[in-house]
């Protein structure tokens, strides 16, 4: 069965398409290290030495798939700013599987196990491959009406695989700068992008016309479902030999459970869901909670700034990504990872937190002025850092993120070396 074509008849469809790709590849990339975080890293969780080793490796495989998401969500980024539209790095909160995608497309958090590679697989798949969502992932509306090409205004559109969005991506593309020459659809200048040696990620593709944007479109496929008929090294042939050796290991053992029974909990019901959610009301554990989630918002601010970056220096831009990268690896990873060994609360006994990338507002953008805008990233940070020590002072808080406070506090001194330098190194 062929792909429908996407339309992209004017600028506007391809910025909604790349919006939407953008939240798409953020979602995803969410939904892994969630899954990656659930699992059991200590030989007293109930796991023998072999079953250890293979949950360390399901970790790792599952954390590089993450890492090449990010990768993805960047080069999306290099897209919209290529063509003059500022990245998106908000997105709605979980769960979504209603009609903020089509249908079929759906996006939830679920600790390790059969359910999640199932969805997994099915949101990896080839062109062509059928396979059916997990429990659960059953589409709710009908399939939205085709946009026609005399539609000047952008809406939602269907496909039907991450990489069949791509395709029409692409396809909008070439069919643009048909329309308006390269330089009249890549407007932007060649510092706005993200490349190689600033992100310190040979992958990364600075897109500065249509041959480098086919080339970052064409790398996020191959990364995904793979070149066509070519699957087995991309994301969905990986997440195919976890799952055999998943298999292979509870057909050893059928009690073998790698997962920490995580429940997806938030610190307040969502702005944007409706059906009641989880709510953490351990203390200790909704203290290392919002740590998680200022360290979210704190670093989702850093990438917007710089994507949207004004009169910067290249000193400032290294800071902005370097923090960046620090918050990621630095805070959220620890904080992340003890987050699923602390309970929820008395309501739910037996279950822990799994952190659920919280969007508690509608998160917007800064001001263009810099000084402006690293004044109220520095605060943000020296928050973190307020809400990282604080945590020093509780008894049943996990010791792996003893350390996290001086993490923070090193990043926040490393932007604030910065506040009070202009353009011109002043």
């Amino acid at each position: 069965m062929s792909e429908p074509r996407l339309v992209v008849e004017h600028r506007e469809h391809l910025w909604y398409l790349l919006a939407e790709a953008a939240q798409l590849e953020h979602m995803i990339m969410c939904q892994y290290l969630y899954a990656g975080f659930s699992l059991k890293q200590d030989p007293g969780e109930g796991l023998d030495p072999a079953q250890l080793a293979a949950v360390n490796d399901w970790r790792k495989q599952i954390n590089g798939i993450a890492v090449q998401e990010m990768l993805h969500l960047a080069l999306v980024a290099n897209l919209m700013t290529a063509i003059g539209a500022a990245p998106v790095f908000g997105r709605p909160n979980f769960p979504q599987r209603t009609s903020y995608f089509p249908p079929t497309v759906q996006l939830d958090l679920l600790p390790f196990g059969a359910g999640a590679l199932t969805h997994f697989l099915y949101l990896e798949r080839p062109e062509g491959m059928a396979r059916v969502d997990a429990e659960g992932f059953t589409p709710q509306v009908p399939p939205f009406e085709p946009v026609a090409p005399s539609e000047s205004l952008p809406r939602p559109q269907e496909f039907a695989t991450v990489g069949h969005l791509y395709r029409g991506i692409a396809d909008g593309l070439k069919h643009l700068a048909g329309q308006l020459g390269e330089r009249g659809v890549f407007v932007s200048p060649a510092r706005a992008q993200a490349n190689p040696a600033r992100f310190q990620w040979p992958e990364v593709i600075a897109v500065t016309d249509l041959d480098s944007a086919l080339a970052a479109v064409e790398e996020i496929i191959e990364q995904g479902e793979g070149a066509r008929g070519e699957w087995r090294d991309a994301h969905y042939g990986r997440f195919l030999r976890i799952w055999d050796s998943y298999e292979a290991m509870r057909r050893g053992d059928p009690g073998f459970e790698p997962a920490r029974p995580v429940a997806m909990a938030f610190l307040r019901q969502p702005l944007d869901i409706a059906a009641p959610q989880t709510l953490i009301t351990d203390p200790d554990s909704r203290a290392v909670a919002e740590v998680f989630d200022i360290g979210y918002e704190v670093l989702l601010h850093l990438l917007t700034r710089f994507f949207t970056h004004t009169d910067e220096t290249d000193e400032q831009l290294d800071t902005l990504v370097g923090v960046a990268f620090g918050v990621m690896a630095e805070v959220l990873r620890p904080v992340g990872a003890a987050l699923t060994r602390m309970p929820v609360g008395s309501e739910h006994p037996g279950r822990t937190v799994g952190p659920a990338f919280e969007m508690y507002y509608q998160m917007g953008n800064f001001v263009p002025w810099r000084d402006a805008a690293w004044s109220l990233l520095h605060e943000r940070l020296a928050l973190l850092t307020d809400r990282c020590d604080r945590l020093r002072s509780r008894d049943r808080i996990p010791a792996e993120i003893s350390a996290v406070g001086e993490q923070a506090a090193a990043l926040t001194a490393r932007l604030a070396a910065h506040l009070a330098v202009g353009a011109d190194g002043s």
